[in-house]
């Protein structure tokens, strides 16, 4: 009797372990299905890639507060051995990431998921500083070094920073301050710098309140920025959004920017440094782009132009509120050039300039400029574009001694005002020609019937970036 009692509790014993076991198993099964997800993404892409990982298997935690520097360190240091084995992607989840600057490799995407947020840190510590750009001399903020940028990449091929529009906070409001207070050590970061490389996309991202440039191209080739959209207040300063520097074939569409400074700028260096290292940009293509720039420019060429700035062809551009809309800055001792510019189909709304050329921006590097050194500005093509609520049509500015010339301007309506500049052209050595353009234009570019201005003709052969194509690119994500 008491060997079949203890046999009975043994018993129940077992089916009360074991159901606790199945309720165990089955509490840990739904938790597992609860906290993994499951996302199948596709997005057009120069390449797609092989091998793939997730920041959280590097130790990423996107929480807001976690530095992920080591975690993008990793992953990206372990999908760098797939460079020659189809490449590698590394997938930023949903959450908050943390972290400071981050180096790209060749072969490779970095893939951000929609609720995703890069949020860089506000550590100095986690920004490394670098040499001064060879073709600027100094940093741009001051004497010396500058930071490493928030993602950044040098001598790479065939690279991709994209996502389901995804979120880069550059949280530039400390860095703001610290420039306005004089209280830099170097020059701030930006928030997307690739140097010396070829094949590079960067899209469908949305950049937020960077430091300083948001991107920057330079020295690179076969560049495409697309989708983009950048925000910044419009106070902050140097928030410029795209700025292609000293880069042959790169293509700008599709993006929308509200900046602090010129929503796309076009550089190549900085007075004796850029003449002398001589690598100008050219054949860029900029359009359907929209832009919000009160206190800058829509599109500006320069100030840093010293290598030279050749074959520009910006179509389809709409601007609201800004300062101006097409503008060429540049100055005794640039040197280098600004020539074959082509822009149609514009259309600009609350402008204080339409068109503003100048000779006399000044900010030097340093002293040694050589005064000499004067910039040429010829064969700038505007045309079929029309404009309202604008203060003053244009400011035309060149150098005495050293006109900006083959300036074209037709079929171009420009709508002032309630109270507008009783000066609607202001023109000063420029040589050039219009054709159906409102208000009048200056006596220095006289009126021409249009079978006369073919220069204002838009070149319509392709240019090599154009034939860059993508693929469609296909990736099942797993993540917490």
């Amino acid at each position: 009797m008491g060997s079949l009692k203890t046999a009975k509790r043994t018993q129940v014993i077992c089916i009360i372990l074991l159901v606790g076991i199945i309720i165990s198993l089955n509490t840990n099964g739904v938790e597992s299905r609860k906290a993994r997800n499951s996302d199948w993404f596709e997005y057009s892409a120069i390449s797609c890639r092989a091998h793939s990982a997730s920041l959280e298997e590097f130790g990423g935690v996107g929480d807001g507060t976690t530095s992920n520097t080591k975690a993008f360190k990793a992953a990206i240091d372990h999908l760098s051995r797939f460079q020659s084995e189809g490449g590698s992607q590394l997938f930023v989840p949903p959450g908050k990431w943390l972290t400071g600057s981050f180096n790209l490799t060749s072969h490779f995407t970095l893939f951000l998921h929609k609720d995703a947020v890069l949020l860089a840190s506000q550590d100095e510590k986690e920004w490394p500083v670098i040499e001064p750009l060879p073709s600027y001399g100094r940093g741009r903020d001051t004497e010396g070094g500058r930071y490493s940028s928030l993602i950044f990449g040098t001598n790479l091929t065939d690279v991709v920073i994209t996502g389901d529009n995804g979120t880069i906070d550059g949280q530039g409001e400390l860095w703001w301050r610290k420039f306005r207070a004089g209280e830099l050590k170097y020059t701030r970061p930006y928030l997307i710098e690739i140097m010396y490389s070829q094949n590079i996309q960067i899209s469908n991202l949305t950049l937020i309140n960077s430091p300083s440039w948001n991107v920057h191209p330079v020295y690179s080739s076969s560049v495409i920025v697309q989708g983009i959209t950048i925000l910044a207040p419009v106070t902050s300063p140097n928030t410029d959004g795209i700025n292609p520097d000293s880069c042959t074939n790169t293509r700008i569409e599709d993006c929308y920017i509200v900046s602090g400074d010129d929503c796309v700028a076009v550089k190549s260096g900085w007075d004796q440094y850029g003449i002398a290292y001589g690598m100008p940009t050219k054949q860029l293509i900029i359009r359907r782009l929209t832009c919000i720039s009160p206190f800058s420019a829509v599109i500006a060429l320069g100030s840093e132009m010293s290598g030279g700035i050749q074959d520009v062809r910006a179509e389809d551009i709409t601007a609201i509120d800004s300062e101006s809309g097409v503008r060429i800055k540049t100055a005794v001792g640039r040197g280098g050039f600004v020539k074959d510019v082509y822009v149609r189909r514009m259309t600009m709304k609350t402008m204080k300039w339409a068109f503003w050329i100048t000779g006399s921006y000044g900010s030097h590097p340093d002293n040694n400029y050589d005064p000499h050194a004067l910039p040429v500005i010829q064969n700038i093509n505007y045309r079929d574009m029309v404009a309202e609520n604008v203060t003053m049509a244009a400011r035309l500015e060149g150098i005495a001694g050293d006109p900006f010339t083959g300036i074209c301007i037709s079929n171009v309506t420009i709508e002032l005002t309630n109270k507008p500049k009783k000066l609607q052209w202001n023109c000063t050595d420029i040589t050039g020609i219009s054709s159906g353009v409102t208000p009048k234009p200056c006596e220095l570019l006289p009126d021409h019937e249009p079978a006369q201005t073919t220069e204002c003709n838009f070149p319509d052969n392709r240019l090599p970036v154009e034939n860059m194509g993508v693929q469609m690119c296909s990736y099942k994500a797993n993540y917490l």
